[in-house]
């Protein structure tokens, strides 16, 4: 258990929604372990109090992450954005450093960790890519580095696709689909769902295994307790398939080590978010 005092850091996670967020649990495990003076909360505000916020907070000396909707904004905020910042147009850390506000995108490494754990190489593989928020900036800057021979864009918006796609100086291997009926008869190595469909219970499936390109791996951004139902009905069609634990995990462990500058306990985080949830969300 640990102790607030005057002291004590405040870390914080900005969004909309956030109540389902398990970053406070293995952030505040790694604190403990570390044994540095901070405790991590998870705050829900919407577009016109994100900034006031993020400034706000970074400049009575705290920290934290941002989640959706508000990590393109955040990349404007910054003042020192790194080069993870500037390639995908979103931050998702932030810190005050030499009197500067800093920022990071840490889901561009948190994405290339949990891609490596589901399939272990994507160099030369075909990749479709749901959504074009900014999860999906993250895993098409993770997928490029790694050598992905083609990343298929599909997404609800698709003038937001073609701006991802441009944003990225990788020529014909990026395009976007418009239509996932007319892709039936291709075949995919990996499926990634970047949007934000499985948050909710009642949402529906972000892609359609029946009816949709052929896939040989399944990973989704999104996590829920019990892992969510789009990494289920993979697995029962025999397509391996992981929910977003890792790339979380991951991209906490790098972000903590923005904010402290020390290694990430990363054993002590990885069995606080193994741990069963005991209330109810």
């Amino acid at each position: 258990m640990f102790r607030i005092t005057s002291s004590t850091r405040l870390v914080v996670i900005l969004g909309d929604p956030v109540a389902h967020s398990l970053s406070p649990r293995f952030q505040n495990a790694a604190f403990a372990a570390a044994g540095v003076d901070g405790v991590y909360v998870a705050l829900r505000c919407d577009a016109s109090e994100f900034p006031g916020l993020l400034v706000g907070i970074a400049r009575a000396g705290g920290a934290g992450n941002v989640t959706i909707p508000h990590k393109a904004r955040a990349a404007e905020l910054v003042d020192v954005p790194t080069e993870a910042v500037i390639r995908t147009g979103a931050c998702n850390t932030f810190w005050l450093e030499d009197g500067r506000i800093h920022g990071d995108n840490t889901d561009v490494a948190g994405f290339r960790a949990a891609v490596g754990t589901l399939v272990g190489s994507v160099h030369g593989a075909r990749v479709l890519l749901l959504g074009a928020g900014g999860a999906a900036s993250a895993a098409v800057a993770g997928l490029v580095e790694e050598g992905a021979a083609r990343i298929a864009i599909h997404a609800r918006s698709p003038e937001r696709a073609r701006s991802l796609a441009a944003r990225f100086d990788a020529g014909p291997r990026i395009e976007v689909l418009e239509d996932l009926g007319r892709e039936s008869r291709e075949r995919y190595d990996l499926v990634v769902n970047a949007t934000p469909l499985g948050l909710h219970a009642d949402d529906p499936l972000p892609f359609d295994f029946e009816r949709g390109p052929r896939v040989a791996a399944a990973l989704d951004l999104v996590y829920a307790p019990g892992e969510t139902a789009w990494v289920h009905e993979a697995r029962r069609r025999g397509i391996a398939a992981a929910d977003g634990r890792e790339m979380l995990l991951a991209q906490g462990a790098a972000a903590f080590e923005r904010w402290w500058r020390r290694p990430a306990p990363i054993e002590a985080m990885r069995r606080a978010l193994e741990e069963p949830v005991r209330a109810t969300r």
